[in-house]
Formats: C-alpha cells, sequence, structure tokens
C-alpha cells in the first residue's frame, strides 16, 4: 500500500499517501477520499487515527469535509518549494524531488563567479566555481529553476559535480559532505519577490510576447559545514503563480 518505510506516525503515512496522489493528479478536485471507517479497515488502524489524517489534510488546504457527503479534494495554488527543504527531503530519503515533482534540464559548467555568487560563497570575485542547474516541474508545469553555486574546489575531489547530468549517489550536499567528512552544520535562507525580468522570463520558459503581471518568488539558501566553509549558494526562482509553503511541529 502507500509509503516508503519511515517513522513517522499512522496517521501521518495515510496522510501523506493521500497527499501524494492529490500532488501527482491521480486524485483530482472533487474527488472523494475514503470514508473514515474504510480508511481505518483499509490501513488497519483505529478511526481515530483515520480522521486524524483525514484532519491534517484538511489543516493543509488539500481538502474538505462536506457534512453528509465526504471529505473532497481541494483546487489549491500550485506550490513551489525551496533549496533548503529539497535539502531536508535529500537527508530523509535520498531525493530532492518533491511529491509529484520531477527535473531535467541538468547542466553544470566551470565559470567566473559573480559579485553576488562570489560573496555568498566567500570567493574572490571572478574566481572559478561549479554552477549547477535543474528545473523541478510537477504537473502544473515548472516548480522551480534552481541553481547550485560550488568552490571549484570541491569539484576536485568530486567531478561529476562539474558534469551535466544529473547527481548519483546523492545530493551535491550529501557528496561534499561524505567526501570532506565535514557534515553540513547550518544554512541562511532568504526569500523575496522581484519583478519579472527577461532573464527571469527565459529561465522560467516563459513567453516573452505575454509576461506574467505576478512577481517571481527568489529564494536563496547558503549551506555551511561544521568547519565554517560556505559550500554551496543556492538560488531558486519560483515560477508566477506559485505558493511558498513550510510546515514544522509546534510543541505544547
Amino acid at each position: 500500500m502507500a509509503g516508503q518505510a519511515d517513522n513517522r506516525a499512522p496517521y501521518a503515512k495515510i496522510a501523506a499517501h493521500y497527499s501524494g496522489l492529490i500532488a501527482s493528479g491521480q486524485l483530482q478536485p472533487g474527488s472523494l477520499l475514503p470514508s473514515i471507517k474504510n480508511l481505518a479497515e483499509e490501513w488497519k488502524v483505529s478511526t481515530a487515527t483515520a480522521e486524524k489524517a483525514l484532519r491534517k489534510l484538511r489543516n493543509e488546504g488539500l481538502v474538505r469535509g462536506i457534512h453528509g457527503i465526504g471529505t473532497e479534494v481541494l483546487d489549491r495554488p500550485a506550490p513551489m518549494s525551496s533549496g533548503s527543504q529539497r535539502q531536508d527531503r535529500g537527508r530523509r530519503t535520498g531525493s530532492s524531488w518533491g511529491t509529484g515533482e520531477s527535473s531535467d534540464s541538468h547542466q553544470a559548467a566551470v565559470v567566473p563567479a559573480p559579485a553576488e555568487v562570489a560573496q555568498a560563497l566567500d570567493v574572490q570575485p571572478g574566481s572559478d566555481v561549479i554552477r549547477r542547474s535543474r528545473v523541478y516541474r510537477d504537473r502544473h508545469g515548472i516548480v522551480a529553476h534552481s541553481t547550485s553555486w560550488i568552490p571549484a574546489r570541491y569539484g576536485a575531489l568530486i567531478p561529476q559535480l562539474a558534469t551535466s547530468e544529473r547527481l548519483t549517489g546523492g545530493t551535491s550536499l550529501q557528496l561534499i559532505a561524505q567526501v570532506t567528512g565535514h557534515p553540513i552544520s547550518h544554512r541562511i535562507d532568504t526569500a523575496s519577490a522581484s519583478l519579472l525580468t527577461a532573464e527571469y522570463a527565459r529561465l522560467l520558459e516563459l513567453d516573452p510576447g505575454t509576461p506574467s503581471t505576478e512577481p517571481v518568488v527568489v529564494m536563496t539558501a547558503r549551506f555551511v559545514d561544521s568547519e565554517g566553509n560556505v559550500v554551496e549558494y543556492g538560488v531558486d526562482l519560483g515560477g508566477p503563480g506559485r505558493t511558498w509553503r513550510t510546515e514544522s511541529e509546534v510543541s505544547a
């Protein structure tokens, strides 16, 4: 049945399963989820656990309860994900993809560091850095255009960082930590809105003849290892109309 084995509570596994079906389009807006009783029987859990799973989906804005009818899948703004969220997913699952996502257009090259990138990586402007880019997509279209900037010294240790292919053996951060022995200890995230420039339109594959009036979400993340070295600077451009969303547990 659903679900990759993990340590989540049963209700969270059930909710994640249906969240994935909704994100992939297998459950369309207007579809009805199984009843609490049917969920409990199918997943071999109590009705309280099944009800808690549906409540989690409601709290996430994915479904709504209709009295006398059941639980209906809602349409909602297409989400985007950030580099920090992909790092979290990579650490948990070994993949940076979100539910219903795929990636393509993987490109890599050694290039001179632009001023902003040099400052973020704590290197001299114009010095060699590795630029890795890719496009994340889901059923709505482009989730984000993502660029990772990495000091060139890591390319000498991990040659595949500079090749235009999807990485194997882990994410760039995981590979760097494995080779250096220094785990990522913290990150610094920023988020801002920007007008759609010609360059952003090109990266997001938008028609320049019909420019979007919606702002673009620009998210950055600096990843620092346990020795204080900045090992990567990520820049994500969210497609127009995308909404960034995050969730965390709150202790009572």
